[in-house]
């Protein structure tokens, strides 16, 4: 079932999980890229949903509550509207993408989509997302910032990726905005919030700038409202 146009309905994570409906409710945090792509995508698409703000840094991924419906203990997590729960956050790009433009039409194209989707989740999202939550999450005297040299390099490989990809191309596949473009613009455009530089990598600047452009975009730090 597809939602009419309008705008989210926003609630608080002490107010529980809502029962199946004709509306599907993201629980999300805020700052989280991969919850982004979620609302980018909804925002995109016109369609309203249902948004709760669960904290993930007072630990309320982790609450019984919480894991009955997510055992893995992340956000952001869809409900469907027949109540179906369904967590990680590519996967919800897929199934509320799929049918429309965001999704090519080819089968060698969604293959291409899921192929940088991959890429996002395996080479990407562990050096660039992470570095990005240990300096805004994690106090300056945390040991996870040794890790930092290590995981800044890698990302550095990743987008070292993604430049030689976008020379020749406006978008990841197709030449067409899709879901590709979603989940690595994600943690992408702030990516120097975890001490990445992307003065190096023009072409990755410039597919920024086009995504930014484009139509119903919204800013992460945009609450739904």
């Amino acid at each position: 079932m597809r939602l009419a146009r309008g705008k989210p309905c926003v609630d608080t994570f002490r107010n529980g999980f809502a029962d199946a409906g004709d509306t599907m409710h993201l629980f999300d945090y805020l700052d989280s890229g991969n919850g982004y792509k979620a609302r980018l995508l909804f925002a995109q698409l016109g369609q309203s949903y249902a948004w709760t703000e669960v904290d993930i840094d007072k630990g309320e991924t982790r609450t019984p509550e919480f894991l009955a419906r997510n055992p893995n203990g992340r956000i952001p997590l869809l409900q469907l509207d027949d109540g179906t729960y369904l967590p990680e956050s590519n996967a919800i790009l897929w199934y509320l993408a799929e049918g429309s433009r965001f999704v090519p039409a080819t089968a060698a194209g969604r293959a291409q989509v899921l192929q940088w989707m991959f890429f996002e989740q395996y080479s990407h999202e562990p050096y660039v997302a992470t570095p990005r939550y240990i300096v805004r999450h994690l106090p300056a005297d945390s040991p996870r910032r040794a890790e930092l040299p290590d995981r800044l390099a890698r990302g550095r490989a990743a987008f070292g990726v993604m430049e030689q990809h976008l020379a020749t191309r406006q978008f990841f596949v197709n030449e067409r905005y899709s879901i590709a473009d979603i989940a690595l613009y994600a943690y992408s455009h702030v990516a120097e919030d975890g001490g990445h530089d992307l003065k190096a990598f023009p072409k990755v600047r410039e597919w920024l700038a086009r995504v930014a452009a484009q139509p119903g975009y919204l800013p992460l730090t945009a609450r739904p409202s």
